[in-house]
This record gives C-alpha cells, sequence and structure tokens, in this order.
C-alpha cells in the first residue's frame, strides 16, 4: 500500500543552493490569501452551504481534467456521472474508476492537485488504487458529512479572499448579491460577464439566448442595436453586483469592425433564415471589437482567449453536453487579428485586455511583446493544457524579458474543481519560487527583489490587474 505523502519540497529546484532560495521565497507566501479572477464555482453552491453530495461529484465528475483523461484510456463519460446515463453510475463506482485508473495521471498536473488535496484537505493518507478504493472513499464520505467541510468553510480554510465565477449576461446574480448581502459571508465572490453565447447567429440557441437577454434587460434584442444596449445594460448590472471583469472565448481574435447598417442587416438575416458562415464571421469579430469597445467605455477588464476549437467530437457533445474533454488547441494568434481593437483602444486608460492561450509560442512571439508596448494588454496566465508547472515555467522564460512581472494576470485557476483551488495556486507559488530563486542565484534579482516579487504575484498583480 503506498503511502500519500507529498513531499514538502516538491516542484522546488533540485539544486540545493537554488532550492534554499526558493524554500524562503515560497515560505513568505505559502499561506497568504488566494485572489481567484477567473474560475467557474457556481455561486449558488457558498450561498446555499449544502453539504456536498458525495466525493464523486465534488472531485470527478465537474472536472473535465480528470474525465478527459479517463476517457482517452477507454472510460466511457457515462460511467463518470456525465449525460444521459449519468444516475447509473453510483458515487462509489465512480470513484473506484478513478483509483483503478491512478496512475494514468502520473506527472501530469492533475495527479499533483489530488495528492495535495487529498493529503492536505482531506487528511488522506494512503495513495487511491483498486485495493484502498473503498476505505478511501469511506473516508472522504464521513469527512463531507462534518461541518467543516461544508462550502463556506473550505472558503475560510482556503483562505480565499476574492472568488470570480463566470456567468451569463442573463443570469440575475441572485447568489452573488445574496453573497454580498450577507453579514455572515466574510469572503467575496463577484461575476464575470460572459456573453460568447450572443456572438455566433449560426449557432442553434443564438435566437433562445436573444430571448433570454432581452427578458434581463427589458430591451428588445431583434435589433442589433438593441442587442448591443441590452448588452450595455447587463455589464452596468454586473458591475453593480461587484463584477469587475468580463470573459470572452473565441475560435479567432479577428476584431474588424462593420458599419452599424452591415451588423444590423445580418442580425436581422439570422433571425429570419440562414446565413452565409463569411457573414457569421464577420458579425462575430465585429462583435469582438464591440466588446472591447464597452470595456474602454466602462472599465471592466476584458478578458480574452482565442484558438479553441469547442466541442470538438460531435457525437459526445450531442450524448454528453459542453464542457467534458474535448474543447481542443488551434493554431491562431493576435498581433495582426487585434489590429482594430488595439489601433483604437490599446492606449486609452480606462482599456484593458488580459490575453490567454493554448498556443504556447504565442507567450514570447505576441503576447509578451504586445503587452510590453500597449499600456491596456496584460500577458494572461499559462492556462488550461499549459497551467503544469512545466508550462508555467516556460511562461516565466517566455515573457519576464519582453515584460517583466508587472504586466502580467497573476496565476488563473480556471477549475470547476472547489477544493482543487488550494493545490493549484500553491503549485504556481512553487514554480515561481523556483524561477525567482534561479535569477537571484544568477545575480539577475537580489533576494529582496525576489521576494518584493513573489509577494506581489499573489495577491498586487492579480488585484491591480482585474481591478479587484
Amino acid at each position: 500500500m503506498t503511502a500519500l505523502t507529498p513531499h514538502a519540497d516538491r516542484l522546488l529546484p533540485a539544486d540545493p543552493a537554488t532550492r534554499d532560495v526558493a524554500r524562503r521565497l515560497y515560505g513568505e507566501v505559502a499561506d497568504s490569501p488566494i485572489y481567484s479572477p477567473h474560475g467557474h464555482v457556481d455561486a449558488r453552491m457558498l450561498l446555499d452551504d449544502d453539504p456536498f453530495g458525495n466525493p464523486a461529484s465534488l472531485l470527478i465528475t465537474p472536472d473535465h481534467y480528470v474525465t478527459r483523461l479517463l476517457h482517452a484510456v477507454g472510460v466511457p463519460l457515462g460511467e463518470l456521472g456525465l449525460g444521459p446515463a449519468a444516475g447509473q453510475a453510483s458515487g462509489r463506482e465512480i470513484w473506484r474508476r478513478l483509483c483503478a485508473h491512478w496512475d494514468v495521471f502520473l506527472g501530469t498536473p492533475v495527479r499533483y492537485w489530488f495528492e495535495s488535496e487529498f493529503s492536505e484537505v482531506f487528511g488522506l493518507t494512503d495513495a487511491p488504487s483498486q485495493q484502498t478504493a473503498d476505505a478511501l472513499y469511506d473516508q472522504l464520505l464521513e469527512a463531507l458529512g462534518r461541518p467543516e467541510f461544508r462550502p463556506r468553510a473550505l472558503f475560510d480554510r482556503f483562505r480565499i479572499s476574492v472568488l470570480a465565477t463566470t456567468d451569463d449576461p442573463a443570469d440575475d446574480l441572485s447568489a452573488h448579491l445574496a453573497l454580498r448581502d450577507d453579514p455572515t459571508f466574510t469572503g467575496r465572490v463577484v461575476p464575470t460577464f460572459r456573453a460568447d453565447r450572443y456572438m455566433h447567429p449560426l449557432e442553434s440557441t443564438w435566437r433562445a439566448k436573444l430571448d433570454a437577454l432581452s427578458q434581463a434587460s427589458n430591451i428588445d434584442t431583434g435589433s442589433y442595436a438593441g442587442l448591443l444596449d441590452a448588452l450595455r445594460s447587463r455589464r452596468a448590472y454586473f458591475k453593480a453586483a461587484g463584477g469587475t471583469a468580463t470573459d470572452t472565448g473565441v475560435i479567432d481574435a479577428g476584431s474588424e469592425p462593420l458599419e452599424a447598417a452591415v451588423a444590423e442587416r445580418i442580425h436581422r438575416e439570422a433571425l429570419l433564415g440562414p446565413i452565409t458562415q463569411g457573414e457569421a464571421d464577420a458579425y462575430r469579430r465585429n462583435m469582438l471589437y464591440r466588446l472591447a469597445e464597452m470595456s474602454a467605455d466602462d472599465g471592466l477588464v476584458m478578458q480574452l482567449h482565442a484558438g479553441v476549437i469547442r466541442n470538438h467530437h460531435k457525437p459526445t457533445f450531442e450524448a454528453f453536453g459542453p464542457d467534458t474533454g474535448h474543447d481542443l488547441p488551434a493554431v491562431g494568434g493576435y498581433t495582426v487579428p487585434l489590429t482594430p481593437i488595439l489601433r483604437d483602444f490599446g492606449v486609452n486608460s480606462t482599456f484593458r485586455l488580459v490575453l490567454f492561450t493554448v498556443d504556447e509560442t504565442l507567450f514570447s512571439r505576441e503576447i509578451a511583446p504586445l503587452a510590453g508596448f500597449y499600456p491596456s494588454v496584460y500577458a494572461g496566465a499559462p492556462w488550461w493544457y499549459l497551467d503544469s508547472p512545466a508550462g508555467i515555467a516556460r511562461y516565466r522564460s517566455a515573457v519576464t524579458d519582453s515584460v517583466g512581472f508587472t504586466k502580467t494576470s497573476g496565476f488563473i485557476d480556471d477549475t470547476r474543481a472547489y477544493c482543487s483551488i488550494p493545490a493549484r495556486h500553491d503549485m504556481s507559488r512553487r514554480v515561481d519560487a523556483g524561477y525567482l530563486a534561479s535569477l537571484v542565484v544568477t545575480h539577475q534579482l537580489s533576494e529582496d527583489d525576489a521576494l518584493g516579487v513573489a509577494r506581489r504575484l499573489v495577491k498586487d498583480i492579480p488585484v491591480g490587474t482585474f481591478r479587484l
């Protein structure tokens, strides 16, 4: 039986002199509060504060990092609690699937996160395996029944200061507002405005989304002008509810604006019947420009991630829905596609644009140079396929020469897996400590300067970048 004992020096440099410096830097920030400006935890969970159902529904089923790799080695998604057959697999059976395939995660950040949270959050001492599966499940189930493992107690235990969610413009934000006004809740949970679904007139859900937005804003979205007015209205609502940022995911970062009459025609024709792919692409790129225009006006920080092919496997999407592990990277870029936005708003003091990518060649080739000139542009942290220890280290090497530390975003956990939040932030703090230590021992930074940067990376930089 293998013991579950994460090493105190995990992820710190192997060289003794560098590791000693990294230990000191990490020790200064290890217990710092968490500022999470981009994530997907449901605010309703914290408002209701109900006990979690079972270990599988908390730790496995909602986390596409986990389910995608299990699916890749032959575990059907239905056996992991997803899709039409979700109710046929019990929480214990889903947990057994993970334990039987524990070695699949060797070398991945998922394994690191799991080992940290199993040990440090739940106090497990044995590693998952087929032999230990049932005993570990019983231990986790017993823990989840205790008051200290309810959502709000964990929020405090995780030292979360600010947690951003991701929300549709038509959302009433009732959970956010109730948490804000609840004197017994001491943290901050802020909404993030995500309007992707309103940019794609060829999507089958577009008309229904327009109707929902119209109802939420009390503005007719049957016209393009009405849609823009409704989005502005809801942005103001989000801002009043504590929101500081928007989030936009697109296949490419094209942002050429259209004349209002042209956009109005495409909008009208899309409501009446099919339009061409070219017209839909032009509409989407125009909408990206308009969202940037709105951010330049209202000051909501614009997060942009381009170059992801959503729902790559159509049969899986039709059976299990979105966010089930088959959104895949595409080749993309920012410098040329964002020319219209940066031409008009790049030096606007109100506008702020945080660029993310799943193509790490963009870090040094485009994102860092853009952030190194434009006051509005910030280099977003490694995200999704890149938020691994090696990916974070490569990011620092790629962007620091061009843009330093100040024009970066701070760590982004981007997770629905609530209990992994502290493990993910701890991973980033350890890797950053190692990178800063390497600069100290090569006499590029003093240890005092490195300590200042380490502290800023966990608080001042995310708070400043996202206007928290």
